[in-house]
């Protein structure tokens, strides 16, 4: 370990890129503590701390935000993430972005622009909407009268977009992908205050604690060999003059979604949770709160509440791959360059048989993201544990694995071509 880091130290542009990156990821944790202006964090944290955190908790566990603190950054990155989504789906729907999205990086840059652009409005519209439930919680944290609202709300929308141009200033200029790295920071960083808390909440927690600490270090095990796995299907070109074929492989991930099955779900099974808020001023609306508290309630999941989750994720992992990945195309691409799929006809043939792969791959690997998404509510569920005692859910995890281990990839491959230059 000493040689590595010597070895990463004595590359000046990597060392360079090391320290921006890390510098950069402070000035993120600083503007996590920047209180909204009038607003008070300490009835906050303990109104999240006895309600265990509610769909708000979630968001910001999950989007790297400050909640916790009222911070300028209470969003974290769900606005830029929600518009890199949509932009994905319209890409599909309007063929003008399909054809950007063929046109290599530039048009790529340009598909980020329309992000940038789009995730304005969504922070400001989501601003409004998280200082409503803030103070729907029964205090008055921010002033949500026009026109006083309006000043928090541009705070809090400057802060997202802080943190989007934060994450590519990361990107460009560090190692690895600024967003990811940004969610990571935010995730670590829960971690030793909420191990502080649960050790101060007693013994009857410890048992249940310890039981949980085993299975997130199995699924650790499991959710690194699950980042990593995936399916090759042989490829072989034809080789003019050569008397035999290229051969070659296409890898198909089993997880191809990555996390957004998860956020989606996420999105819509917290959704009944935010309106239940609203409507627990209502009491015509009691019956509708009352069945959302029983089934449809986070801190005290029901089965029927689980089983919904686990659907939901396996379900918009098909829906989200069938948006990204075009057997068609693939196997046209395949075709041009004059390859074919050993004892397959290259065209529908070809297309099929990458399809049906697909749809393999997407049952295992949204089933595993759905099991590790769901464990973490059966011990809310069936033990003393809440979900504020939990030091790291399973889409933490995943996002952890996933950005460490995309981290070290990045980091090998400059060292390599360091050391490449070197011999040069």
């Amino acid at each position: 370990m000493i040689t590595y880091l010597q070895q990463l130290w004595r590359s000046d542009d990597l060392r360079k890129r090391i320290l921006w990156t890390v510098g950069l990821l402070v000035v993120y944790r600083v503007a996590a503590h920047v209180t909204v202006p009038g607003a008070d964090p300490r009835a906050l944290r303990q109104l999240l701390t006895r309600g265990g955190g509610g769909p708000l908790g979630i968001f910001a566990a999950l989007m790297g935000g400050g909640l916790d603190n009222v911070s300028l950054v209470m969003l974290g990155l769900s606005p830029y993430i929600n518009a890199s989504i949509i932009i994905q789906l319209c890409t599909v729907i309007f063929p003008k972005l399909e054809a950007l999205s063929k046109e290599g990086a530039q048009g790529q840059q340009e598909l980020n622009r329309y992000m940038r652009w789009l995730a304005f409005p969504l922070a400001f519209l989501q601003s409004y909407g998280f200082l409503l439930l803030l103070n729907s919680g029964g205090l008055n944290l921010v002033d949500t009268t026009f026109p006083g609202v309006f000043v928090p709300m541009l705070l809090v929308t400057a802060g997202s977009l802080f943190l989007m141009w934060l994450g590519e200033i990361i990107t460009e200029k560090g190692v690895g992908n600024g967003v990811s790295l940004i969610i990571f920071t935010g995730i670590v960083t829960s971690i030793p205050s909420t191990a502080a808390s649960l050790f101060l909440a007693g013994q009857d927690k410890m048992a249940p604690f310890a039981f949980f600490s085993l299975v997130s270090a199995g699924l650790l095990i499991a959710v690194v060999l699950f980042t990593d796995a995936h399916r090759l299907i042989p490829i072989t070109y034809a080789n003019q003059g050569a008397g035999r074929g290229v051969q070659g492989s296409i890898p198909v991930r089993l997880n191809q979604a990555g996390m957004i099955p998860i956020i989606f779900a996420i999105s819509l099974i917290t959704f009944p949770a935010i309106i239940g808020q609203f409507l627990q001023t209502a009491p015509r609306f009691a019956g509708i709160k009352a069945f959302i508290d029983t089934y449809l309630n986070s801190q005290n999941p029901s089965i029927a509440y689980i089983v919904l989750y686990f659907l939901l994720v396996l379900a918009f992992t098909y829906f989200y791959v069938s948006v990204t990945f075009k057997p068609k195309d693939v196997a046209e691409t395949i075709q041009k360059r004059g390859g074919f799929i050993p004892g397959v006809r290259p065209g529908t043939q070809t297309a099929h048989l990458l399809e049906k792969t697909s749809n393999r791959l997407n049952l295992w690997g949204g089933t595993f993201l759905g099991i590790v998404a769901i464990i973490p509510l059966f011990f809310t569920k069936y033990s003393t544990l809440s979900s504020n005692d939990l030091i790291i859910s399973g889409s933490g995890l995943i996002i952890v694995v996933g950005v460490v281990m995309e981290l070290i990839r990045q980091i090998n491959a400059q060292m390599l071509a360091h050391d490449y230059e070197k011999l040069v």
